[in-house]
């Protein structure tokens, strides 16, 4: 199989050298790194070209890395069935940058960058409906950022009084921060069976 992969790599750089910024074979697939302004080009190749052919998008995802000079990564992983490969391809981008929509080379990734923009707040130009896909339409923030509260901003609940579902600020009352760890529900101090082995180290 690596020896499969490096043929790929050699086929990817000798065509395409020019899109490609770095490339390593790690646990058992090829890992592509790109430039935000390149990727669609990259895609279109790596569908197209006879020794490539993968014509599957299995997933599109972010990543948060708080520490890197460039945030997030957006993860893109392709399948060629024809080959029996898969690859992986990643961006770099700040908060602030665009990455080009890959919908026109895959139509399935029309959701996978919208839940990458709710999520981790990363945009994607030429999108054709780049809005939230998994959060409330007035939600604030994007959830999977490392610096977003377990807590969330705001709590939704039924108001009978109102008759409609409400928004408010997250509180935490001190009663739901104290526990009863005596209580059956709250922790078990012993396992059925424990007393089993007591008696036969008695």
């Amino acid at each position: 199989m690596t020896e499969a992969l490096l043929d790929l790599t050699d086929v990817i750089e000798m065509a395409r050298a020019d899109l490609v910024v770095s490339s390593e074979i790690k646990q058992g697939e090829l890992s592509l790194t790109v430039k935000p302004t390149q990727i669609v080009e990259l895609l279109k190749f790596l569908r197209d070209n006879a020794a490539c052919q993968f014509t599957t998008l299995v997933d599109l995802c972010g990543v948060d890395y708080p520490d890197r000079e460039k945030r997030f990564e957006v993860v893109y992983h392709l399948l060629s069935m024809r080959q029996n490969q898969r690859i992986r391809i990643r961006v770099a981008v700040n908060e602030d940058e665009l990455v080009p929509s890959c919908c026109e080379v895959f139509p399935v990734a029309d959701w996978f960058e919208r839940e990458v923009f709710d999520m981790y707040g990363v945009m994607f130009s030429g999108h054709p409906d780049l809005r939230r896909i998994l959060t409330d339409y007035g939600f604030r923030g994007h959830p999977l950022r490392k610096d977003f509260p377990t807590t969330g901003y705001v709590e939704v609940r039924y108001d009978e009084e109102q008759k409609r579902v409400v928004y408010e600020p997250v509180s935490l009352t001190q009663e739901f921060r104290s526990f009863d760890y005596s209580s059956p529900w709250e922790g078990v101090s012993a396992l059925p069976g424990d007393e089993k082995a007591e008696e036969e180290a008695a």
